[in-house]
């Protein structure tokens, strides 16, 4: 029986220093078939060089384009329109996939059937792949207030584009949220109970603190996934913990 294909999208720009971490754990997947594209932003770097020298590794299922886009969501959805596989999976230029995960995923979704969303964990590092915290848990009604689901190397059914649409590109952070928001009244998200990828903390200022807050108040908006009242207090809230977050992170550093 066919595999199903699984499509890896990874937005680069100027991406030289961690890139090869990535493709080299998309290309050591346990899992056979794999498409993988990678979306770059016209780099300055040798980000390009870099990806050129993993192309034979791959044996023509790697495909990358360079050129200038407004952003991540808009390099993602060049990468929903290229895509072959029934399933689709999106993973940074500086995020480790563990050679497991796919394999374990595509399992999952064979045991259970109806599903069209599937996520898991991750260990957040630092830049120096020193652990920070795990991330992630089960979809569940918090989505309504903040995306509690990790949402790296996770898996989306090409159904969920097909019925829904792509991402809005007006979003610089929070798109996935939005998305995912949107698609709640079809989707049926499963969960692996593991850690799947490393992902780097790249550090939030204050400005991007502001702009996480007001894109998800955007997002659920767009939504209605909360009454305004809900909304601008979880608006409060998630400052708060994003302060206090960052401080602990940065002591961690």
């Amino acid at each position: 029986m066919m595999l199903p294909k699984i499509t890896v999208i990874t937005a680069s720009y100027n991406s030289e220093k961690t890139i090869s971490d990535t493709i080299e754990s998309v290309l050591n997947q346990k899992y056979p078939n794999i498409e993988y594209l990678i979306i770059d932003g016209n780099s300055s770097d040798n980000t390009i060089s870099i990806i050129k020298q993993y192309e034979n590794l791959f044996e023509g299922r790697l495909k990358y384009i360079s050129e200038k886009d407004s952003g991540i969501y808009d390099a993602w959805n060049k990468g929903v329109k290229m895509a072959q596989g029934s399933w689709i999976s999106f993973v940074g230029s500086d995020d480790i996939m563990f050679e497991d995960t796919f394999s374990d995923f595509i399992e999952f979704a064979k045991a259970n059937e109806n599903v069209n969303f599937i996520s898991s964990k991750y260990l957040l590092v630092t830049e120096n792949l020193k652990p920070i915290r795990v991330v992630g848990v089960p979809w569940s009604n918090s989505m309504n207030s903040y995306c509690c689901i990790a949402h790296v190397g996770s898996l989306h059914h090409k159904t969920l584009f097909d019925k829904k649409g792509i991402f809005d590109s007006n979003f610089k952070i929070a798109g996935d949220y939005d998305f995912l928001l949107r698609c709640r009244d079809i989707i049926r998200p499963g969960f692996v109970d593991m850690v799947s990828a490393n992902v780097r903390d790249g550090g939030i200022s204050g400005r991007q603190i502001s702009r996480v807050a007001r894109e998800t108040v955007m997002a659920k908006k767009n939504n209605k996934s909360q009454g305004i009242f809900k909304i601008y207090t979880d608006y409060c809230i998630m400052i708060f913990k994003f302060v206090v977050r960052t401080n602990i992170i940065n002591k961690l550093k």
